[in-house]
């Protein structure tokens, strides 16, 4: 009995052994395929073991039971058609005795879905399926299926043109265009600051000195380049050290700060007097002799020392310029600063580089004269006018309404307009030369600034100069919104303010919107539209370039007004929470105790992302019609995208 109860083991034990070896004849791979910025593909993939073959989703009579895939919608997405296959062949099965649809080697499953909410992190399914390889037919297999839908697999799937749509790319994307921005603007103040007394003069003298010094001219070009290289590394290491002591997050979360909005204005308005010759601001003379014994030293050492004496001896100049770019920088957060004293210092070191390899250039440099001092005085005016951008964030932020609108144009008028008559010599300023007459380009650069100044005036009585969008205050912070001496409500005023819902007021572009995201969640499920969430800011200026120059747009506006919900969360609001909502921040874990904080943490934690303006379209179960988008200088791409999200809501 025993002897053959070892023999059947020993059969069992095969037979399992040998199922063992058959019984994963298939292999799954999973994987998603973009279709739209809404739509994907979730691809299945089924390699399939030489000699076998897998059954396809045809049911065939008598035979065996087909390949069957099992989508449940959710929330989160809605299952579309039934699921495709790469093609089939008949093959005929010895087992079941007939030709069957079945696939071999491999086979590719698609299914498509529409995503309601990109926070889901994945979709699952399942796949029961059978295979036969003529000698034997496994039982019907159920696999489960994960398709992984994190923020980086689906942003893997977008092309150049639609990473915009996806939160992480968005900031990724603004950000990059801020970067470049800052370079641009460091790069044409470092030329600005090439043009100032304290360095223009420095060219000639500095190439001269190198080429004359240096035995060959291949050694006085080398030495000049070295010169502009060290120049290079003083002013990047400067915008370093801003950038880490102040670390990439604390400089962001400055530009909405009241007080570093108000001590720059300070700043600037000292830099601007200075300027404009009221006094020079300058470092100690005993750094200057210090620096200049150890440039007496030669070689490569000897040129950084002559680089940084440069800078310590400009400073006059170039320090009002450089802080203004690493105000202005540090506004952006990030390396920002980094990156703005890379432009400045690039364009301050070019010149050198330039006359060292090409002398016979300096023979058309102009003289040095009072036009040195004139484009200094247009920098401090320059500086004048930004510094009221400063305090006016400062203004928005607290909502104080004491630099509206109006008030800020009237001091940008009154600034550029002393700015022409300067330039035409009708105001003399400390430093000036005398002069008999003006020069051409002094003439045409005063014609320039006064055409913008009278382009100025029509803001007063309402103009919305897309010129300087974002710059100055929003309309409707303005003491007259549609215009001095001019009310949009007039004597139906009562009758218009009737329909303004509770809670609700009226926002940009006279758009109703709420400014608390329940009550405005609320109200959009009464009136069964959509909601678009903006989450801005008061002192952002993208979200008014958006507000001025794109939701302005006739077409724009009229979904705007007609089809959605508008819910504007500004993340810079300082009001004060309720001692009962003041809950503890998830992210940094300090107590939240502003509206704003609350919903920056609101923006950051659902959507991941912090930039402003960022803008999502939802339903009212709050799940993602389309893929949230930021800032949109197209029109019709905005456009676009706001039809696609009602689309999806009424489907």
């Amino acid at each position: 009995m025993k002897k053959y109860f070892f023999i059947l083991s020993l059969i069992v034990f095969g037979l399992s052994f040998s199922w063992a070896q058959i019984s994963e004849p298939v292999e799954w791979e999973t994987s998603i395929e973009k279709v739209s910025s809404t739509e994907y593909n979730l691809v299945s993939k089924a390699k399939i073991e030489e000699g076998w073959h897998l059954f396809s989703q045809e049911k065939a009579t008598n035979g065996p039971m087909p390949a069957t895939f099992t989508f449940e919608d959710t929330s989160g997405y809605k299952v579309l058609g039934t699921v495709t296959s790469t093609e089939t062949v008949a093959i005929y099965d010895s087992i079941f005795k007939m030709n069957i649809e079945s696939f071999e080697r491999s086979v590719v499953f698609k299914q498509l879905v529409s995503i309601k909410n990109f926070q889901i992190e994945n979709i699952e399914g399942q796949v029961e399926f059978m295979v036969s390889n003529n000698q034997r037919c496994l039982p019907p297999t159920v696999k489960k299926l994960i398709f992984k839908l994190a923020q980086n697999d689906v942003t893997s799937t977008h092309d150049a043109d639609t990473d915009k749509v996806v939160a992480g790319s968005i900031e990724k994307k603004q950000e990059k265009k801020g970067l470049l921005t800052i370079f641009l603007i460091a790069f044409l103040s470092g030329f600005a600051a090439l043009l100032t007394p304290c360095v223009f003069p420095m060219i000639p003298m500095t190439v001269s000195f190198f080429t004359k010094q240096s035995k060959t001219r291949a050694k006085g070009i080398k030495n000049a380049l070295f010169y502009g290289f060290f120049i290079v590394v003083i002013y990047v290491f400067l915008g370093a050290v801003v950038t880490w002591l102040f670390g990439a997050s604390a400089l962001n979360a400055l530009s909405t700060n009241v007080w570093f909005n108000i001590i720059f204005f300070i700043i600037l308005v000292v830099f601007a007097i200075s300027f404009l010759g009221a006094f020079e601001i300058v470092l100690p003379y005993s750094w200057v002799n210090k620096v200049d014994k150890q440039a007496d030293r030669g070689g490569l050492i000897g040129i950084f020392f002559m680089a940084l004496a440069l800078a310590i001896v400009s400073f006059s100049c170039t320090g009002p310029i450089v802080g203004t770019l690493l105000v202005e920088a540090a506004s952006k957060g990030g390396i920002a600063p980094f990156v703005g004293m890379l432009g400045f210092s690039l364009a301050l070191a070019l010149p050198f580089a330039l006359f060292a390899a090409f002398p016979g250039w300096l023979n058309t440099l102009p003289k040095s004269g009072g036009w040195l001092n004139t484009v200094k005085v247009f920098l401090g005016f320059l500086e004048l006018a930004l510094a009221f951008k400063f305090l006016s964030n400062a203004d928005l932020v607290l909502q104080l309404h004491i630099l509206e609108r109006e008030v800020f144009l009237a001091i940008w008028i009154a600034v550029f307009g002393t700015l022409a008559l300067y330039l035409f010599g009708k105001i003399k300023l400390p430093h000036d030369s005398p002069e008999n007459h003006i020069s051409v380009g002094r003439l045409g650069m005063g014609m320039f600034v006064l055409a913008f100044t009278i382009y100025l005036i029509p803001g007063m009585w309402g103009a919305r100069l897309e010129m300087i969008s974002g710059f100055p205050p929003a309309m409707n912070y303005s003491e007259s919104p549609y215009g001095v001496g001019y009310t949009k409500l007039g004597s139906g005023g009562d009758n218009t303010a009737k329909l303004i819902p509770d809670g609700a007021h009226l926002g940009p572009n006279d758009i109703i919107a709420f400014k608390d995201y329940e009550t405005g969640l609320a109200y959009a499920k009464t009136v069964n539209k959509p909601v678009l969430i903006d989450f801005t800011g008061y002192a952002c200026v993208n979200c008014r370039k958006m507000e001025e120059r794109v939701w302005s747009d006739p077409k724009v506006l009229e979904v705007l007004k007609r089809d959605i919900v508008l819910i504007s969360l500004y993340v810079d609001d300082k009001r004060k929470l309720p001692e009962d909502k003041q809950i503890v921040s998830k992210i940094t874990g300090k107590k939240l105790k502003y509206v704003g904080q609350k919903w920056s943490e609101f923006q950051t934690l659902r959507y991941k992302a912090n930039a402003q303006p960022f803008y999502v379209l939802m339903d009212l179960e709050e799940n993602n019609l389309i893929s949230p988008v930021g800032y949109t200088a197209d029109i019709d791409e905005y456009l676009d995208w706001l039809n696609k999200g009602v689309k999806a809501y009424n489907d």
